[in-house]
């Protein structure tokens, strides 16, 4: 099971959503950075992921994080569910 992790390096941030790739029921992706680029999250200041899927790989390894929260100041990008679960997304900001 991989261990949750927090990370607050934009840099590495965007190295390890580079190595995200998402399969199975719901919301899927080939590479998490892209998708955290196109809700307009460019600069992430925070990660944190948690949990386990066996239908998401890291580095083509699975399993990897069932949940993943990226932020960019007030704007954040969740994805959930997984691990046989229909897996969602959610975007949302605070004022």
């Amino acid at each position: 099971m991989p261990e949750p992790i927090e990370l607050n390096d934009p840099e590495k941030i965007n190295q390890l959503l580079m190595k995200i790739a998402l399969t199975g029921k719901g919301f899927t992706t080939e590479c998490l950075l892209a998708e955290v680029i196109d809700v307009g999250i460019t600069y992430p200041d925070h990660l944190k992921a948690s949990g386990e899927d066996p239908d998401a790989s890291y580095d083509g390894k699975s399993p990897a994080w069932a949940v993943y929260h990226v932020r960019q100041g007030k704007k954040v990008f969740m994805v959930y569910g997984g691990g046989g679960k229909e897996r969602r997304t959610q975007v949302t900001e605070t004022p």
